[in-house]
């Protein structure tokens, strides 16, 4: 029978992840990060640590080295939490090979995970809770691999401003990759805004726009805790030129709704597991790419720059040349389709090297901020 002070790791919840290899040694706990249920991705861990109150307890990720994005480890730091409510962040190294992390808790529970997890239960609160407001409209687009609802939330003020058919169309979608979560807390603080009465771009925004807002695009893998696919195996990121009921349907169902309504712009929300930065990258790459196109990117990012000092243009992925783009990923397709302003958003999994917090690096609340502050640029460029 386990003792009081038993060394366990748990991981059997939403979003759980991890392989232990031994807890034998508490300052020698080997451990592997297991890879998504149905494709070759490994980097997402999140897991529990009973017993080891007062314990200086070491933990090893074997097989660091072997993951999806080695690269992100540099500089890297676990985060944990007692309450799975405040995170923190604890002294991590990487070898190259190897990534390591050494606490000593001072309670008998504490959680590890690459990034601050956000639960299907939190996403359903969150449709709950958005739900109430006059302005929201839920909608059901259809079911997942494994038969979970893919929710949108259409939202706009049809008491005042324009006409509805004259308003300007604006999409925004999260996680399509799961095991990005700051990209759901961003979602989380765009709409506390944008739902604020209070707030004057909110107001203006919901009688200039129709927002249609997808919080979570890969419901399946966040909760089975993989880091970039669906239940099946897809990137979702990577179907968007042909998707099919039967491996991306998530994204068969948000396309032909945005076929529907048309958009004007789009903003697709993720991590980046390597650059310490949050950025953009546009859509110059696809042969509908115009001037008009590039000066709405250029207004777009310098409003941001001023309305929030976390965003930055000078570090990214570089420029796309000229009729190269990939048109399977969201972003060029929605671009290519439309004719639109359309942004993949990056936060970083680390620290933003601009504005560095010891503490808790990039966080739910600083992801949280950047998507309210986002509210403002698109107000700009209307």
């Amino acid at each position: 029978m386990p003792g009081m002070n038993a060394l366990h790791i748990s991981s059997g919840f939403d979003a759980g992840a991890i392989e232990v290899v031994s807890l034998s040694n508490p300052r020698d706990i080997q451990l592997r990060i297991p890879s998504d249920n149905a494709a070759d991705f490994a980097q997402w861990f999140y897991f529990c640590l009973h017993g080891a109150s007062g314990l200086a307890v070491t933990l090893k990720f074997l097989n660091a080295g072997q993951c999806a994005y080695p690269g992100g480890w540099k500089d890297y730091a676990i985060c944990a939490s007692y309450d799975r409510q405040n995170w923190f962040r604890i002294e991590t190294s990487f070898d190259g090979t190897v990534l390591t992390g050494g606490i000593t808790p001072t309670a008998q529970r504490i959680y590890f995970a690459y990034f601050e997890p956000y639960s299907w239960e939190q996403h359903l609160d969150l449709l709950g809770v958005a739900g109430t407001s006059p302005h929201v409209t839920p909608e059901w687009l259809g079911s997942t691999v494994q038969g979970r609802d893919l929710s949108l939330l259409r939202i706009t003020d049809t008491r005042a401003g324009l006409p509805i058919a004259e308003k300007k169309n604006v999409w925004i979608m999260a996680r399509q990759h799961p095991g990005e979560t700051m990209a759901a807390w961003f979602i989380d603080g765009l709409l506390e805004r944008l739902l604020d009465g209070a707030d004057a771009v909110s107001r203006a925004l919901l009688q200039a726009c129709v927002f249609y807002i997808v919080p979570t695009m890969n419901p399946d893998g966040g909760v089975l805790g993989n880091l970039r696919t669906n239940a099946a195996g897809a990137n979702l990121n990577r179907e968007w030129q042909s998707p099919s009921l039967e491996r991306s349907p998530e994204v068969w169902h948000v396309r032909e709704r945005m076929l529907q309504t048309g958009v004007d712009l789009c903003l697709d929300i993720h991590g980046d597991e390597t650059l310490p930065y949050v950025f953009v990258a546009g859509s110059e790459g696809v042969p509908a790419y115009s001037p008009r196109v590039a000066d709405l990117e250029s207004l777009f990012k310098g409003q941001w720059m001023t309305a929030c000092p976390d965003f930055q243009d000078t570090v990214n992925y570089g420029l796309a040349p000229a009729g190269s783009a990939n048109l399977s990923l969201a972003t060029n397709w929605v671009a290519q389709q439309f004719s639109c302003l359309a942004f993949t958003v990056e936060m970083p999994f680390k620290d933003n090297a601009l504005q560095p917090d010891q503490v808790s690096g990039w966080s739910a609340a600083r992801s949280r901020a950047l998507g309210a502050s986002v509210l403002t640029p698109i107000l700009a460029t209307l």
